[in-house]
């Protein structure tokens, strides 16, 4: 069974991904982790960026692997590096790449092939998994999105302000909606989940009998 989870920054998909496949006990597939660690790599092998065929024979080499919240590339723990400001940047000309998210795209289809998948992004019901048993695309007011993305920078120790990370949530909004390829939108038939009010147990728990009900159905049937 593959569940996808796909929605803007900051409305908690990644950590509601998370919890949901260690609840469920299933796969877990972090998708903008994989564009970040090809990114990595591609500049640690001084591939270019721009060059959109050798990085896309380099994402379908790479052996990335999801284990207990850490991201392991080649077997090495490369979590905390793809979270710089480094590589954020870089993954941007990586990810936009019309030939890398071809390659991306088949590799996460590999991945969940067989597999009980909770997988998340800004395409994984609308492009990678448009047949997926479940198409969530989960979201929030653009004020609550700040106000969590805020929370989360003050954890960390930096100085922004909720200001200044409301207008760069709005100008990332917009790029990723106008992307050429892998665009954020709702998937056909995706579920419009709003999480305005709910807390991260409340959103997850709800995912839960979502997904139980459509065991249950699919049981039925």
């Amino acid at each position: 069974m593959i569940i996808t989870l796909d929605g803007p920054a900051g409305a908690g998909k990644s950590s509601a991904a998370r919890s949901l496949a260690s609840r469920l006990g299933w796969c877990y597939i972090d998708t903008g982790a994989m564009y970040r660690s090809l990114a990595l790599i591609a500049l640690e092998r001084e591939i270019s960026l721009e060059d959109s065929l050798q990085v896309a024979r380099l994402g379908e080499a790479l052996q990335i692997v999801f284990l207990d919240g850490r991201v392991l590339v080649e077997g090495r723990d490369v979590s905390a590096e793809i979270r710089t400001d480094r590589i954020t940047a870089a993954t941007r000309p990586v990810a936009d790449a019309p030939l890398v998210r071809e390659a991306m795209k088949n590799v996460q289809r590999k991945m969940a092939a067989g597999r009980d998948v909770i997988t998340e992004g800004r395409d994984q019901g609308s492009v990678v998994f448009p047949d997926a048993d479940l198409k969530v695309f989960l979201t929030a007011s653009a004020t609550e999105r700040a106000r969590r993305r805020h929370l989360e920078e003050v954890s960390r120790g930096t100085q922004a302000t909720l200001a200044a990370v409301l207008e760069s949530q709005s100008r990332r909004d917009q790029a990723d909606q106008s992307r050429p390829v892998g665009a954020l939108r709702p998937a056909d038939h995706a579920f419009i989940f709003q999480t305005d009010g709910l807390s991260p147990e409340e959103v997850v728990d709800r995912l839960v009998g979502m997904i139980e009900s459509l065991i249950h159905d699919h049981n039925e049937s």
